[in-house]
């Protein structure tokens, strides 16, 4: 009851003063004598639509701006008399500010700009911290980003390759048969992180297990990170971090063809085709994009012995993202995507999956779309955001193991496995709708605050069922989610993000109150320091490393929730350090920062021993786990010539107790699969416009894994510390500009994992622990290709 009295009694002292800013708002006089600003904004000389103009001032408690017409020109009327700072911007080019004074001997003026293209983009314009837009040294809430840009240099082909390159964040591949992928955030598992698609939460526990490797990197605009659960708008998953995947949305007229040939240490081929466009109305308020995706890779296999350690993939993929403003207030956003996927793995043979010795085949078909509508007014004080998100999974699925037919009762399993498969579906819907409402109070104090406050519900329904092995997982949640945050402008060195967040989660006996802060203070203008305490809580629930079956010691593994599982509360705190030193033609810069992560009745897999099927695990609480460690991120840019990124984690991740992970043996504290050094590196050199060249650097310290028993290789179920690797990649490119069609033709290659850092001491045959798998994603791998884009 006391936390309630106190939300409720801090909302209506935000109400108070809500009233009290709108009585003391100054307003200018009405027939104040007025003049008007024209002018035209270029980008490095060349024109573009909707470049942003905007007065900084507030007039008559109203936000002054317009976006220019196709040609770059633009025209602001009406505007009183007195001295204003205008203020030029693009995202991707450095912002400009210019003094105008209006006056009557000059009442008409002509105000030009011509935006640079930042050499560092440090301080992009980001969405993710705090729902509205805001530069990124401006936010109390750190939030790195990923844009096309690195994914194109990288030569990541999905979303799970290019999540390697930031610092903090760690992908592993979790099983040598299907390649399911999971994302690590700050040492915590897939989990405990939340991945977003248009900032919506219907990347669900189901699409989680292979949706990284689902998603296409030619449908991303850029992805936005934010490590730890810093702001109330994000519910339980958001302990460790969000993810915020951005599709592309229209910009200008253009498109972008592609084909890729990947050859995978000589033993499979890869085949990659991408495609985008955008078209625009002749008055840019309504556009539509569309990318199409088709990947065709073979099986590859690494020790010889005919299962793969790549499986076969089939992928085809296509979507839309589309925008109308019907006026200059309102906005509404449409997209979809539609994902087409076929995965086998195991033996690689012609054969139906059941008649393979050891196999997992996939059929996936996934729908994900999301309606958003905006409508500013208040002057542009205040703004509505209404939206609906939806995602639908439709997956046929195969794991199974042909048995021996050494003794009768052998024979028996191996023919009740042909007549009784264990072939099994898959259904997952989620459902997301909410509004968020945010105001603006010019005068909150003498200073500035916007307040948000919104509502949000989240469904998510999973059935999921393989009637031979009596596995059935039966799952529908439900989260009715609150929140109300301030993000107030104290000086203009302070910044203090607040807010508390209520979720009303059906597998939660009360509502659970989420509590946060951030504090950002600029101790001058190219360094900031950020201090953030988070609480939050996962579901006694089913999550994605839970609906994987794997092979272990000739059978399948499982995992099943105790029935008094409660949930898990965690405490966060991190602190940052971010300096930036920057001149015309250079800047470097660094960011240190410490986390520390509290969690009370941690999860962990309690062996149950083996049934007549396999391995058998439970979900049970511990008594609690710390997480904490910290991550240096170091950057260089020379006018755009080199960039240099680099970033490394050193943390510890232990229960407060030891847990039992494999029967038998001892029981330990630390946690599996986390190794507590990991870290990256990119180089880009870009010598003129024509030719490019990206060289990095993954790499990932030791780590302990379980190791069971069941192969020739492997005779006793232990624990196993895996080594470390690094894996090394490069890439070049060359522009040949075709000046007639407005276009340019790139050719492009490389090698990814150049020195082969793969691991060596993978299990063999039918009755290998897929599992046992640490080492980076696949072997060297060749790859060459051609590119067809307008300029």
């Amino acid at each position: 009851m006391r936390i309630q009295t106190l939300l409720f009694t801090s909302f209506l002292v935000l109400i108070s003063f809500f009233a009290y800013s709108q009585k003391i708002s100054p307003n200018f006089s009405k027939n104040q004598l007025q003049g008007e600003i024209k002018g035209k904004i270029t980008l490095e000389g060349s024109t573009i639509g909707f470049t942003t103009i905007q007065i900084k001032e507030k007039i008559n408690d109203k936000i002054i701006g317009t976006t220019t017409d196709k040609n770059g020109n633009y025209e602001l009327k009406q505007i009183p008399f007195g001295n204003f700072t205008l203020i030029a911007s693009y995202l991707g080019f450095e912002t400009q500010s210019k003094i105008v004074v209006l006056n009557e001997e000059n009442p008409v003026l002509e105000i030009n700009f011509d935006l640079k293209e930042s050499v560092s983009e440090l301080n992009q314009i980001v969405v993710t911290a705090t729902r509205t837009e805001k530069k990124q040294t401006d936010a109390a809430v750190m939030v790195d980003i990923i844009d096309s840009k690195t994914l194109i240099n990288t030569q990541s082909c999905n979303l799970s390759e290019g999540l390697k390159f930031q610092a903090g964040l760690r992908v592993e591949t979790d099983c040598q048969t299907c390649n399911y992928t999971q994302l690590r955030m700050n040492g915590l598992g897939g989990g405990y992180s939340q991945i977003l698609i248009n900032g919506r939460p219907i990347f669900s526990p189901l699409m989680g297990l292979y949706g990284m490797e689902q998603l296409p990197v030619n449908m991303i605009e850029r992805i936005e990170v934010v490590r730890g659960g810093g702001s109330v708008l994000y519910g339980s998953s958001a302990i460790g971090g969000v993810v915020n995947v951005i599709t592309k949305l229209p910009k200008e007229n253009n498109y972008d063809l592609a084909y890729t040939y990947q050859n995978i240490n000589g033993g499979a081929s890869d085949n990659i085709i991408t495609g985008n466009a955008t078209v625009l109305t002749e008055k840019k308020n309504a556009g539509v994009s569309f990318f199409i995706n088709n990947r065709k890779r073979d099986f590859y296999d690494y020790n010889g012995d005919n299962f793969s350690e790549l499986a076969k993939l089939e992928n085809n993929s296509f979507g839309a993202n589309l925008f109308f403003r019907p006026t200059d207030n309102q906005k509404l956003e449409v997209s979809f995507s539609s994902i087409n996927e076929y995965r086998f793995g195991g033996e690689m043979t012609d054969r139906a999956a059941h008649q393979a010795l050891q196999a997992e085949e996939r059929t996936h078909n996934v729908l994900v779309g999301n309606i958003d509508y905006q409508i500013n007014f208040n002057g542009g004080n205040s703004s509505l955001i209404a939206y609906l998100a939806t995602q639908n999974t439709d997956r046929k699925h195969y794991t199974g193991i042909i048995p021996d037919q050494n003794n009768d009762n052998e024979t028996e399993a191996y023919q009740n496995h042909l007549e009784n498969p264990p072939y099994g579906t898959s259904d997952n819907t989620t459902y997301q709708a909410g509004f968020q409402l945010n105001h603006n109070l010019s005068n909150f104090l003498g200073t500035s605050n916007i307040l948000t406050f919104g509502t949000e519900y989240v469904t998510d329904d999973v059935l999921d069922v393989i009637e031979a092995y009596n596995y059935k997982i039966d799952q529908t949640t439900q989260n009715l989610g609150v929140f109300l945050q301030s993000d107030w402008q104290i000086t203009n060195k302070l910044n203090l993000l607040s807010g508390i967040r209520m979720d009303n989660h059906n597998f939660v006996e009360n509502p659970i109150f989420s509590p946060r802060l951030s504090f950002l203070y600029k101790l001058k203008p190219s360094m900031q320091l950020r201090a953030t305490w988070s609480t939050g809580f996962r579901a006694p629930q089913a999550f994605d490393a839970d609906m994987h079956i794997a092979f272990a010691g000739g059978g399948v593994s499982r995992i099943s929730l105790a029935d008094n599982l409660k949930q898990e509360r965690s405490n966060s705190f991190s602190t940052s350090l971010n300096y930036d030193k920057a001149t015309d033609n250079f800047i470097a810069g660094f960011t240190l920062e410490g986390f520390y992560t509290d969690l009370n009745n941690a999860f962990y897999l309690a062996p149950l021993g083996e049934d007549e099927f396999g391995e058998r695990f439970e979900k049970r609480n511990g008594q609690g786990a710390t997480v904490q460690g910290i991550t240096l991120e170091t950057r260089a840019n020379y006018n755009k010539k080199a960039q240099l990124e680099v970033g490394f984690t050193l943390q510890k991740s232990l229960f407060d107790e030891p847990v039992e992970n494999i029967e038998g043996l001892e029981l330990k504290r630390e946690f599996l699969r986390t190794p507590n050094d990991y870290g990256f590196a990119t180089l880009s050199i870009t010598p003129n416009e024509r030719f490019s060249m990206n060289m990095n650097v993954v790499y990932t310290g030791k780590m302990e894994l379980i190791h069971f028993a069941g192969a020739p290789e492997q005779t006793i179920d232990e624990y196993k510390t895996s080594d470390s690797f690094t894996e090394f990649s490069f890439r070049a490119s060359y522009d040949f500009p075709l000046k007639k069609t407005s276009s340019k033709l790139q050719l492009f290659g490389g090698i990814k994992n150049i020195f082969n850092a793969y691991q060596d001491d993978f299990d063999s045959g039918k009755n290998r622990d897929s599992n046992y798998v640490y080492g980076t994603a696949a072997p060297r791998t060749f790859f060459v290709g051609v590119r067809l884009s307008s300029f």
